[in-house]
């Protein structure tokens, strides 16, 4: 092989031969697609693709983390895709949403059992060969036990750091009850970001134009504030750094009044960096809520959003209509027929003012609150929405129930059963023993309610649904204020 030296005159041949060849590309591009158009291409692909795309978008939101398809195929793509063909109108987008957000949180979970079966023992066996020495993967484990939920959250925007958070989490021996609640959280903002992001885009090009340089300008303020941040952190670090900055701050007037105020308000300043960092006991209970919070205001949204304008059955409560007239009988219709009290108004307030007058007269100021202000809510959420909605009920119910359908005002009022479980459980009795059949009860309480409701056709499936996430939303809002109220009280 001959070797031909390197010379300026040879570069400008090579760049010469390139910008030609990109002339041609593009002159024969104008000639043979003179009218390409991206709309009329995103348009074609909606229609190619259909229904399809909500299997398809499924699939690779659980693949990317479950499978680890995520290091070679960014699973962002997919969601962009699939908004951009729910933008066409050819499906719902927040049924996509809703799909993709499930498949992904089962992806992380597949991948973290993944971890928690195989990680440990084998990348102790075999992680020399790559680096990882035992005194660094157990470096690994130790910063996950502090931080493991927060780089599950944050890393649900990271491609990399995406595919492989989870097994991590898993062989590191992060607990995974600490692990869901951010993995809810941070795929539930991910995939919808992603999905909206296609969905705007399929409706207009140059919006989209607009909002990619907005974009580009909140990312890159992002980057400039993360790197001064870091190095500030790095330099303030130091005790004495820390001292001799707060003195310069301190002889300056148009900075004395942030030491002023640092040192007025310390207490809190400092509560609020422990407390709102991902992990401890607190901090999870809240990311627990938070998350609680994302999943039930988006059921309770989404359903309202699809069935307003049409209060017609979807696909899901005809399935379910049909298994119900399957196991339909004189003595189980009787049976319903009774079970369902349990979510009337007339079993529930009087167990409600007994249970907080219980809270009441032991001091348990904090866990009243959220029932009373909880039960409140749901009173008065049940009668707005379904005003608001408008949705008329099944035309063959078993028993004559007046009034709109959406959302089940027993599913919503029945939640209390499940607040009344975790409260004892975790709140008044932490110590006692079989916590997880007093909470599983209460848990099989409230679904039995609901499906009481579906049994006796006088609510739609999605009607179930609706109540179960306005009860699970108020109780989740109140109880997160509980608990800040309470950190804020001891501080």
């Amino acid at each position: 092989m001959i070797k031909v030296p390197e010379t300026k005159n040879g570069k400008r041949l090579a760049l010469l031969g390139v910008g030609a060849g990109a002339l041609v590309i593009f002159i024969l591009y104008r000639k043979f697609f003179p009218e390409f158009d991206l709309q009329h291409l995103l348009d074609e692909f909606a229609n190619f693709l259909g229904a399809w795309t909500y299997l398809v978008v499924g699939l690779l939101a659980f693949l990317e983390t479950g499978a680890f398809v995520g290091l070679l195929v960014p699973g962002e793509t997919a969601m962009l895709i699939g908004g951009a063909v729910a933008g066409q109108g050819v499906i719902n987008v927040f049924l996509l949403i809703g799909i993709a957000w499930v498949m992904a949180f089962l992806g992380d979970s597949t991948s973290f059992y993944l971890g928690h079966r195989l990680g440990r023992g084998f990348i102790l066996r075999h992680g020399s060969r790559v680096g990882i020495s035992r005194e660094r993967y157990e470096q690994v484990e130790e910063y996950f036990d502090k931080h493991g939920g927060k780089t599950v959250l944050i890393g649900r925007f990271i491609g990399l750091v995406r595919a492989l958070a989870p097994f991590v989490a898993g062989s590191s021996g992060m607990k995974y009850r600490a692990f869901a609640p951010y993995s809810i959280l941070g795929a539930g903002l991910q995939i919808t970001l992603h999905i909206l992001a296609g969905y705007f885009f399929a409706r207009s090009i140059e919006a989209a134009a607009e909002y990619v340089g907005l974009a580009a300008l909140v990312i890159g303020t992002m980057l400039g504030v993360s790197l001064v941040s870091y190095f500030a952190w790095k330099y303030l670090r130091e005790p004495e750094n820390r001292a001799s900055t707060v003195r310069w701050m301190d002889s300056h007037w148009f900075t004395a009044w942030i030491v002023r105020l640092g040192r007025r308000y310390e207490t809190e300043l400092r509560w609020l960096q422990d407390r709102f960092t991902p992990g401890g006991t607190f901090g999870l209970e809240v990311t627990t809520l938070f998350a609680i919070i994302a999943v039930s205001s988006f059921v309770l949204i989404a359903y309202a959003a699809i069935i307003s304008g049409d209060g017609g059955p979807t696909p899901g409560d005809l399935r379910a209509f049909d298994v119900a007239g399957f196991i339909q009988s004189d003595w189980l219709t009787s049976f319903t027929k009774v079970f369902t009290y349990l979510g009337s108004t007339v079993v529930l307030l009087p167990l409600i003012v007994v249970t907080a007058s219980v809270l009441a007269l032991n001091g348990r100021w904090a866990e009243f609150a959220v029932l009373a202000l909880s039960s409140i809510s749901i009173f008065i959420g049940v009668d707005v929405i379904k005003e608001a909605v408008g949705r008329p009920r099944p035309e063959q119910a078993l028993i004559d129930v007046p009034g709109n359908s959406y959302p089940s005002g027993h599913a919503a009022h029945s939640v209390f059963y499940v607040w009344l479980a975790v409260t004892i459980a975790v709140r008044l009795r932490p110590d006692m023993a079989r916590k997880a059949v007093l909470v599983g009860a209460g848990v099989l309480l409230t679904v039995l309610v609901g499906l009481s409701r579906v049994y006796l056709q006088v609510h739609y499936m999605s009607d179930v649904f609706g109540g179960w996430s306005l009860g699970a939303l108020c109780f989740a809002l109140f109880a997160v204020a509980a608990l800040l109220t309470g950190q804020l009280r001891k501080n």
